[in-house]
């Protein structure tokens, strides 16, 4: 319940007994506690994004862990500002010790989140939502320290100067929202692609404790007695000695975390504008695995079956020009490269940094056969839809086949490339009897999603084909989600074929094409036919089913 004016207990001191007795002149003990309230409120806004960003990457679905997180952090912020009331009496030591437990805890959360995911995660049982539990405990914790802090800091900030309750909130919050806009715009275009995540919590939590060290020793020590005052300075160079510590071993403990997670063939792992970026394999012979923000986007086995069923259906009719939507690695190029006609290949890739890796990284360069280095191909880094939008007023010739190589339709971040807007947008870069072909994700494990995808294209005027190629179990088994366990149903690709019109294309091969494309072409009510080579095969008659 929260007291709108809650009595001191007897034998307490009053919250306020006078002005604070200050090194510094009033004015200039204000600036620095707003000075300490601008750090705070920055350092604790990044701890929060750090948590959003772990478990987007390690568990997936961003939408679902920001909600987690925020709301449970909300929450918490709530219980710690009225736990806080008890504090008020010792605010300087309260304060204190509040930064040191929330520098040390905030600091190491990333760390701790990632060796939970990488060592434990593959264990099942009750610890299958091991990783889920830990995001929420140390949600609640980080929220439950920040909630305290404002209720200490407006005593302390009225310890110098008696101030009209309206004015001094006005005062701290302002600080306050301005640190949260800084720690907000920190995280990303400084911390994360110069510091990498462990090391950028780690700074963080160092900034934080040395803030709020300096405010409470410094400017008010003489509220402190002197065993509160080496007690909170032993604790802060202790949580700075563990902070130092961790930082150091930080490289070597994100190489240990990343081979248990990704496997001991990791080469690569950059974090680029875009995502961060895996490389697993690819020389000496061994397969290529390719992961993007921890998913598994090209598999080394099953890499080449893949793009080739990609690929092969669409330009098995005219396809002079092509137009690759995503597809940076430059392996769907290698597959367009292999037929013969081609004579111009537009790449839109919205990360330059996979792009670089595709044309300079000696694994996943051979692997594309040096596509991109081609002088049909050429490469522009862009927002797929965007560009799209920009192109529709362009003048000149049309493409003859769409390649959209994108993520997969399950991820939030993907879902506008799979829009009515965007397969609108495609359709007026097509020739009359061009072709459209879409990776709509596996068939057997979300059907949902693969027929939303098809009744998409379906509105925006295409009619399509729709087919599915197996690939290995064993190659999605790799990688950071392994706490599902491996599915007992195959794995597959399911992959639509769309022309303009009411007419389906025909789903086959190009003759010229050397490879051994083996697919499934699905049936209207969703199953799939006899398997067999998809050169012969009859147009599709593809109907959405009702759920």
């Amino acid at each position: 319940m929260i007291e709108p004016h809650a009595p001191a207990p007897p034998g307490a001191p009053p919250s306020w007994t006078g002005p604070a007795r200050l090194p510094v002149r009033p004015g200039t003990g204000r600036f620095l506690v707003l000075v300490c309230v601008f750090v705070c409120a920055a350092c604790g806004l990044v701890y929060e994004l750090e948590l959003v960003a772990f478990a987007s990457y390690l568990i997936g679905d961003s939408v679902t862990q920001a909600s987690v997180v925020l709301s449970v952090m909300v929450f918490a912020m709530g219980i710690g500002s009225l736990g806080a009331k008890r504090l008020r009496w010792h605010a300087a030591a309260g304060f204190g010790a509040l930064e040191s437990a929330l520098a040390l805890v905030g600091g190491c959360s990333a760390m701790a989140l990632y060796a939970v995911f990488a060592w434990t995660a593959g264990w099942g049982g009750i610890w299958a939502d091991g990783p889920r539990c830990l995001l929420v405990a140390f949600s609640l914790a980080i929220g439950l320290l920040i909630g305290a802090e404002v209720p200490l800091l407006m005593e302390l900030i009225q310890r110098i100067r008696r101030q009209d309750a309206g004015g001094a909130v006005a005062d701290l919050f302002a600080a306050d929202y301005v640190g949260a806009l800084v720690g907000g715009l920190a995280f990303p275009f400084l911390l994360l692609p110069f510091l990498g995540q462990l090391t950028g919590a780690l700074l963080t939590g160092t900034v934080n404790v040395v803030a709020g060290g300096a405010l409470v020793l410094g400017l008010f020590r003489r509220d402190l007695s002197r065993r509160a005052y080496w007690t909170l300075l032993l604790a802060g160079l202790t949580v700075l000695g563990v902070l130092a510590t961790a930082a150091a071993l930080a490289d070597d403990f994100e190489r240990a975390a990343r081979h248990a997670v990704y496997g001991a063939d990791v080469r690569v792992a950059v974090q680029t504008d875009v995502q961060e970026v895996v490389l697993a394999g690819g020389t000496h012979g061994r397969p290529l695995d390719l992961f993007l923000d921890g998913r598994l986007r090209v598999g080394g086995r099953d890499e080449r079956r893949y793009h080739e069923a990609l690929v092969a259906p669409a330009l098995a009719g005219p396809h002079a020009r092509v137009l690759i939507l995503g597809g940076g690695d430059g392996l769907a190029a290698r597959e367009v490269l292999r037929h013969r006609g081609v004579r111009h290949v537009d790449v839109v890739e919205l990360d330059p940094g996979l792009v670089r890796l595709a044309r300079r990284d000696p694994g996943l360069s051979v692997a594309n056969g040096h596509a991109l280095a081609d002088p049909r191909v050429r490469v522009t880094t862009a927002d797929a839809l965007t560009w799209l939008r920009e192109e529709r007023g362009a003048r000149g010739p049309a493409y003859d086949v769409v390649v959209a190589d994108l993520p997969d339709p399950g991820i939030t971040a993907s879902t506008k490339l799979y829009s009515q807007e965007f397969y609108g947008l495609t359709r007026r870069v097509l020739a009359a009897d061009g072709r459209l072909v879409v990776h709509a994700g596996p068939v057997t494990t979300r059907p949902r999603a693969f027929w939303t995808v098809a009744a998409t294209l379906r509105t925006a005027g295409f009619a399509a084909s729709s087919y599915r190629v197996l690939g290995h179990d064993s190659a999605f088994a790799a990688g950071p989600d392994r706490s599902a366990g491996t599915p007992r149903t195959p794995h597959d690709w399911g992959f639509l074929l769309a022309a303009p019109g009411r007419t389906p294309p025909p789903l086959r091969v190009d003759p010229d094409d050397p490879g051994t494309l083996t697919g499934e072409e699905l049936t209207a009510d969703g199953a799939a036919a006899e398997r067999t080579r998809i050169r012969g095969l009859p147009a599709s008659t593809l109907v959405h089913p009702r759920y």
